[in-house]
């Protein structure tokens, strides 16, 4: 949904994005993120909280419980951050939003069926009635999630078990 490019990011930057993002998209339920310096700090975690949106932070060194994100991250080196020499920082930041509107708006994905994620989100939209009371095998046809455990998340240092976030760092 957003790739920032800049030489260091802090908790500010990342209330902007997702206040951006929660503007255009609704809140999600749950924000599933590392535990890097950016996704645990007070600042962010108090927003997230005002939000109401609960956390599923990954446990240091499992990056299989966060396996969208690391998959992507993948996808986004090999395709283009390793295939690219950046001159500037913008040239960097042009680069990268061109790559990520290709991935999400040209690119077939084979998970969803071969079509790009913007189709697949009309689509969802359009099947909104049908998913909102599908579970189960049902939710899969219509485009939706069963609930599945996840990591244990910390939200000042309370554990507790969730479901499938929404939203992924």
């Amino acid at each position: 949904m957003a790739i920032e490019v800049d030489g260091r990011i802090r908790s500010g930057r990342v209330i902007e994005v997702l206040s951006r993002l929660v503007s255009e998209r609704g809140a999600p339920l749950y924000l599933r993120s590392d535990n890097g310096p950016e996704f645990v700090a007070r600042a962010l975690l108090k927003w997230i909280t005002d939000q109401g949106i609960e956390t599923a932070l990954i446990d240091p060194g499992k990056p299989w419980q966060n396996g969208v994100s690391e998959s992507f991250n993948g996808k986004f080196r090999d395709e283009c951050l390793s295939m690219e020499w950046f001159l500037s920082r913008t040239q960097a930041k042009v680069v990268i939003e061109a790559w990520r509107r290709h991935f999400n708006e040209v690119r077939p994905h084979s998970s969803i069926g071969y079509l790009t994620p913007a189709a697949f989100a009309a689509k969802l939209k359009d099947n909104d009635a049908a998913s909102a009371s599908a579970t189960g095998r049902d939710a899969a046809r219509h485009g939706g999630f069963a609930p599945r455990p996840v990591a244990p998340s910390s939200l000042n240092g309370q554990s507790k078990s969730q479901e499938t976030p929404a939203l992924s760092s």
